[in-house]
């Protein structure tokens, strides 16, 4: 029963970051550094409503998530996404990330964390 409460509270949390970090962040701009990483990787011209088609894209995710539809699908669509992001971050905008290059090690954490919570401990769930 505790493994069951860890799974979905852990999967709310990390639907809630990508919830957070595409309405707040990006779809009602209280976090302008978001549309500058976008403005200095895919230029300035259409940043605005880049940066809102990824936020809404992050929602989507998140809702996604929540539904728990097709999780492993979801899990490793969402560590290809974070690892593809955090690289490009970290090669041609570290001076815009909050940690520097440190964010990797939190985009590693939240990697870890999805990884862990469907592929490890959904399994062990599963074998209950």
């Amino acid at each position: 029963m505790t493994k069951t409460i860890f799974y979905k509270t852990l999967t709310l949390l990390i639907g809630f970051v990508w919830l957070i970090n595409g309405l707040i962040c990006k779809v009602l701009n209280f976090v302008p550094r978001h549309q500058e990483i976008v403005s200095e990787i895919l230029g300035s011209a259409n940043a605005s409503i880049l940066t809102k088609v990824i936020g809404v894209s992050e929602i989507c995710m998140a809702i996604w998530i929540f539904s728990g539809i097709k999780s492993r699908y979801n899990a490793i669509l969402q560590i290809a996404i974070i690892a593809t992001m955090n690289i490009l971050e970290f090669s041609l905008v570290p001076h815009l990330l909050l940690w520097g290059r440190f964010n990797i090690i939190f985009a590693t954490l939240m990697i870890l964390t999805i990884y862990y919570n469907e592929f490890v401990l959904s399994k062990k769930l599963d074998e209950s």
